[in-house]
This record gives structure tokens, C-alpha cells and sequence, in this order.
């Protein structure tokens, strides 16, 4: 990956070096009088009016519920008819302007040939509610990991150099962990970084149950249960300078022990038992990894990174069993379906391929993107959807039963910090960050229970 941090959000509270050229950005480079930033954009008055009519109007803007979306408010709470331009034209805008990021130039151009055509349209889930006061933000532009629901009310997210915990069931924000200042354990390990980290920059997140990992831009590595006081294990992965923590997943090991993989820029993929809390596998590749997804069964991993190519590895050995050709990029995303035969990459030639273990010669389709990217990818834990998420904008969903032919497509304004499906499924919640409609939205699985519609 791209060792370029991201200009916005953060950047503001962190300084110069957590800046880099707009070239470099995914943002939409459109005119100055259409953006989501300190001021209500479209209007034609003095800025010194702008602001003191967006001062107060920001007061005034309050959470969307679904009820009220369903009498016709944004469900970001963005006040279209004030502004002078209208919804549907800034949407076009948007997809005309918006600046996808490409390592290989044209790569999303000449992808587009292969795509899968799909039928939108699906209602898989519907909008619940907009929540303005959790804020979750992004430090690097191509890591978009950084929302994690554990249930269908409780989320944890990145907001600065803290990590948040929502309950949308009695609407509680709650620090978990702040980072800002100096982290140490508080448990002593062999291999354990004692002295711990000061102010670490968290590039990547992964929550499962009660265990909550946080990886930084200097391979660190943050380890904390969610319902003890203090941090349990820290540990640097490398001390390189090109040392990011792109990824980490937590999984259960066949021993019984809880296990996670962090990707990491140096080229390295490391295994830890949380268990012992030691490093148990360490590979190496040739080129960044990105992501990893490990197989329902264990076996096999998907390694994706700096290279056009994935890879399907063994994870006993780190050798390659088959690669993955067909994307013309780098990737950042995988995941596999709960079946075990069926696994979907994401890559900046704004495509999604999905593969069948079978015959991995070719991906059985290549799902497209509007703007950009596709930087993150999810299942849901009953394998009947999969959510794309695109750098900004637009959020998939897939009917995986249908073969990936049909879609629920998901459209707002802003940069996606991550997406996650609740264990249950009942619940996707979508991180959005904006310096004026940065949010948390939530939708709920749609079910059929028409008694519940009579009462």
C-alpha cells in the first residue's frame, strides 16, 4: 500500500505530517461551493454569512430516525432544500468528478469489459437511523477497517486516537481506549512490549466478542479485552520504516485458542496465540500484504496486497496452493463465504471477483463499482449477503444466493471508515466520515413478519 496518510479528517488535529498532495486523496475534487465542509455548500452569500448560517443550522440538525426518513427527511440530515443544488444533481457530480486512486494507471477503465452485469433494486435491508454524534474517522485513504459491530446494538469504531464503543439500543457513546497519551499492558507476557506506545496512530481495527485488537502506522500492535480495565499485550510487528499494520482478523483456532493475523507493509503475515500471547507463524511475500482472510475450515488463506495477483495460501506453511489472477490493481479487501467455498477480493480497479475453491482459473463474477475502490468486503454470518463498500458513497449488498446477480445498492455522501454485518445479521452499520455529516448509519435486515405489520 501507498505509505501516504490521509489530508483530511485527522490531518486537522494532528498536523503537517499527517498531510499529503491532493493528487494523492480519494476525495472529489469538485468546485469550492459544493463540498460538506465549514460551510453550507451552494450558497451564493459572503462566506461571513455562509458560516454564521451554518453555525446555526448545525445546531439545529439533529439524528435521522427511519420514521423520519420515511416522511421524506436525508437520512443524513443534509438540508437540500436550503441549498442551491439539488440532491440528484450533486449525485451526478460526484460520479463525474469523484478521483479514484490507481497504482496501475487505468485500471478501473479497462476493467469494466469483464463485469458481471446485476439487477438493482433488492430491499435486503432498510434504513433505521443516522447517528451525528458518533463520528468515526480514517488516517490512511486506502485502509478502510475501522467499524466492527459485535452485535446488533453494540459497534466499536476509530474516532481520532480513540476507540468508541455505541450501543444504538439506549444511544450510549463510551471510550474504551484512547491512544493519544502513553499505552502500556497492564499484563505481563513474555514477548509483551512493555513500555508500551505514545500517541499511536491507528491505521487498522478488528473486534470480536470481547476482544479487541487496534493496529497502528508503526506496527503496533494493541491488544485489550473489552470488558477488563487496561490493556492486556502490546507488541511491534516490525521496527522497518515501511511498517504499517494494514489488517488484522481475529479467528478461533482449531486448538481451542483465540488466534488473530495482522497484514503488515513490511511483507509479512504473522500469526499470534491470544491464548499465550506469543507469536506462533510468521510468512513472508514478496510484495505488501494489505488483507488477509482466513477459511471457515482453517486451512486455506487468502492473501492479497501490492500486486495485481492474490494468492490462496496454506496457513500451516505460508506456501502458495494457487493464485488469483484476473484483477488488474493492487487489492485491500477479502473475505470468505460461512460455506468455505467461496471467497470475494476488492480492488482499486473498482471491481470485486468472487472465487470458487473448485476451479480458481477464474472468478465466478466481477461485481463493479461506482466511484471507486472497492476497499472493504463482508458476509453475512448466514452466507445470504455480501457487502461491498466502495472509498465513498456507495455500499453494495448482494444476494449470494442468487449467484450475485442481484444487489440492494446503498448511496449517501461522504468517505466509508468500514461496514459490519452484526453477527446475527440483523444489523449493518456503515461508518461515515465528513467534516460536517461524519456519522454512524444503521440498517436493519428486513423480515417478512406480517402479523408484526397488522399490529
Amino acid at each position: 500500500m501507498s505509505m501516504l496518510p490521509l489530508r483530511f479528517g485527522m490531518a486537522q488535529q494532528q498536523g503537517d505530517e499527517m498531510e499529503y498532495a491532493a493528487d494523492d486523496n480519494e476525495m472529489a475534487e469538485v468546485e469550492d461551493d459544493m463540498y460538506f465542509s465549514g460551510r453550507v455548500f451552494g450558497d451564493s452569500e459572503s462566506e461571513s454569512d455562509d458560516d454564521d448560517e451554518y453555525d446555526s443550522m448545525e445546531n439545529r440538525m439533529t439524528d435521522t430516525s427511519a420514521a423520519e426518513a420515511r416522511k421524506g427527511k436525508d437520512i443524513q440530515g443534509i438540508p437540500w432544500d436550503r441549498l442551491s443544488i439539488s440532491r440528484e444533481k450533486y449525485r451526478q457530480t460526484r460520479l463525474e468528478q469523484y478521483k479514484n486512486y490507481e497504482n496501475i494507471p487505468h485500471s478501473g477503465e479497462r476493467s469494466e469489459k469483464e463485469c458481471t452485469p446485476t439487477h438493482r433494486g433488492g430491499k435486503y435491508y432498510d434504513f433505521w437511523q443516522n447517528t451525528r454524534s458518533v463520528k468515526s474517522t480514517i488516517l490512511h485513504f486506502q485502509l478502510r477497517n475501522l467499524v466492527w459491530a459485535t452485535s446488533k446494538h453494540d459497534v466499536y469504531l476509530v474516532s481520532s486516537y480513540s476507540i468508541i464503543h455505541w450501543s444504538s439500543l439506549n444511544s450510549k457513546r463510551s471510550e474504551i481506549l484512547n491512544v493519544s497519551g502513553h499505552v502500556a499492558p497492564c499484563e505481563k507476557h513474555p514477548g509483551s512490549l512493555l513500555e508500551g506506545f505514545t500517541q499511536t496512530q491507528i491505521s487498522t481495527l478488528a473486534v470480536r466478542d470481547k476482544l479487541l485488537i487496534a493496529g497502528g502506522f508503526q506496527g503496533e500492535l494493541i491488544c485489550k479485552y473489552v470488558d477488563r480495565p487496561g490493556v492486556s499485550f502490546c507488541s511491534r510487528t516490525t521496527y522497518d520504516d515501511n511498517a504499517i499494520t494494514n489488517a488484522v482478523e481475529i479467528y478461533d483456532h482449531p486448538s481451542g485458542a483465540v488466534h488473530f493475523m495482522a497484514s503488515n507493509n513490511d511483507c509479512g503475515v504473522r500469526d499470534f496465540d491470544m491464548e499465550r500471547f506469543q507469536l506462533s507463524k510468521h510468512f513472508s511475500f514478496s510484495w505488501p500484504v494489505n488483507h488477509t482472510s482466513l477459511s471457515p475450515d482453517g486451512k486455506l488463506v487468502v492473501i492479497v496486497g501490492d500486486n495485481p495477483e492474490g494468492i490462496l495460501v496454506d496457513s500451516q506453511t505460508g506456501k502458495t496452493v494457487k493464485p488469483l489472477c484476473g484483477h488488474l490493481d493492487y487489492s485491500f479487501a477479502s473475505a470468505w463465504h460461512p460455506d468455505g467455498r467461496i471467497f470475494a477480493t476488492g480492488n482499486q480497479d473498482k471491481t470485486c471477483r468472487v472465487w470458487d475453491v473448485r476451479n480458481l482459473s477464474k472468478s465466478i463474477a466481477v461485481l463493479k463499482g461506482n466511484l471507486g475502490a472497492i476497499r472493504s468486503i463482508r458476509f453475512t454470518s448466514d452466507g445470504r449477503f455480501m457487502a461491498m463498500a466502495e472509498p465513498a458513497d456507495f455500499v453494495h449488498l448482494y444476494d449470494a444466493q442468487s449467484g450475485f446477480e442481484k444487489e440492494q445498492e446503498i448511496n449517501f455522501f461522504g468517505e466509508i471508515s468500514g461496514v459490519s454485518f452484526s453477527p446475527d445479521t440483523e444489523s449493518l452499520f456503515i461508518g461515515v466520515w465528513d467534516r460536517t455529516y461524519g456519522s454512524l448509519l444503521q440498517y436493519n435486515r428486513r423480515r417478512n413478519y406480517m402479523y408484526l405489520d397488522c399490529m
